[in-house]
Order: structure tokens, then sequence, then C-alpha cells
């Protein structure tokens, strides 16, 4: 492979994860139609909790992050701030995960996965090399990640690095679903959350 070659560096996908991620979009699309229905009422109550508990201000925070090949889009996230105070339902939203639901609307549109590497903002520029160099931005960013499960906030760059890596060279139905249920421990558990 030359040394300018795209996929120089890192292992490019082989002939079943290729046709794997064709049918990870459609599992995207069934899925988070799914969970968006089943969520609608719980996702209108926090959207109106978000609201009075923050009145004049937006239910949703948008940020810039950076997705698949690099190219930025919008996050959303429902508010868990009022100006620079956290708010004590944003608190419970962040420590059980609830906050990052309308991204589900985000995995059906198809600017996210529910599995992938979590979208980071442009100016994390050491981990965005580090990325860039195992490969992982061939792929959507994800409502969860191998790196989620592995330690989440308690990991540094070159750890959560690593783990997108081997992520993106192992991606597969196996390991989407293994990362999955596990998901849902570690959000039940509140585990590797740590409140900046």
């Amino acid at each position: 492979m030359s040394q300018g070659s795209p996929t120089s560096g890192y292992r490019p996908f082989t002939a079943a994860q290729r046709r794997y991620l064709g049918l990870k979009r459609a599992l995207d699309i069934v899925l988070s139609v799914l969970a968006l229905a089943v969520l609608a009422v719980p996702m209108a109550l926090i959207a109106l909790l978000v609201k009075l508990s923050a009145p004049g201000r937006p239910v949703l925070f948008r940020q810039t992050r950076v997705g698949r090949a690099e190219q930025p889009f919008t996050l959303w996230k429902f508010r868990s701030m009022d100006g620079e105070r956290i708010t004590a339902l944003g608190r419970f939203l962040r420590t059980a995960s609830l906050d990052e639901l309308p991204q589900l609307f985000q995995v059906l549109a198809g600017s996210m996965s529910l599995v992938g590497p979590r979208p980071l903002i442009p100016q994390e520029t050491h981990i965005r090399a580090l990325r860039r160099a195992g490969g992982v931005y061939r792929l959507r960013p994800g409502l969860t990640g191998l790196a989620q499960i592995n330690g989440r906030d308690r990991l540094g760059d070159e750890e959560k690095a690593s783990f997108d890596k081997q992520y993106a060279e192992n991606v597969s139905l196996s390991l989407d679903t293994r990362i999955l249920l596990a998901t849902v421990g570690k959000v039940l558990r509140r585990a590797d959350i740590e409140e900046k």
C-alpha cells in the first residue's frame, strides 16, 4: 500500500465488514425508529421539565462536532445548564445519560450511528489526530462505542483512540450487539461518569 493511500496506517475493511456496514445503516434506521416510538412520552416529559427548569432557554443544546470523514455536524442534547450553572435536572439527565436521547433523531437522519466512536468537538485536536491515524473517521460517530463500555470518562486520549481504532478494525454485528448490551448495563449503573 503506498504511503499516500487513504488507508495507510490502518487495516482496510474486509469484504464482510463492508457488507455489514450496509446492513448497519439499515439496523440504525429500524432500531432508532423503535427506540423513538418507545421513548416518545419520556422524551416529551424531559423536554417539558427542561423548559420549566430554565425558562426562556432552548430545550436542546446544540454543539458542532466532528463526524464521518471529519465533516462537522451539529450534535443535539437536552439542555442541562442554565447559563454557566448546571441545573439539578441537568445533573440527573447527564448521570443517567438521558441528555443524549435527542441523538436518536440524528441516527435516523444518518449523521450518527447507534454504535461508533463518540463525536469530538473540533478543538480536541490531539485525539482527533490519533483517530485519523487509526482510520476511525471512516465510520459514523455513535451514541455509544467501545471506549464508552471500557472506561468512558476515566480514559485518557490515547486509551480512547486505541479503543476507537480497535472498533474500526473489528466492526461487526456481534461487536455492535455486545457494545449495545454492555451500554445498557453501564447506563443503569451510571458507571464511569465523571462530572466536571
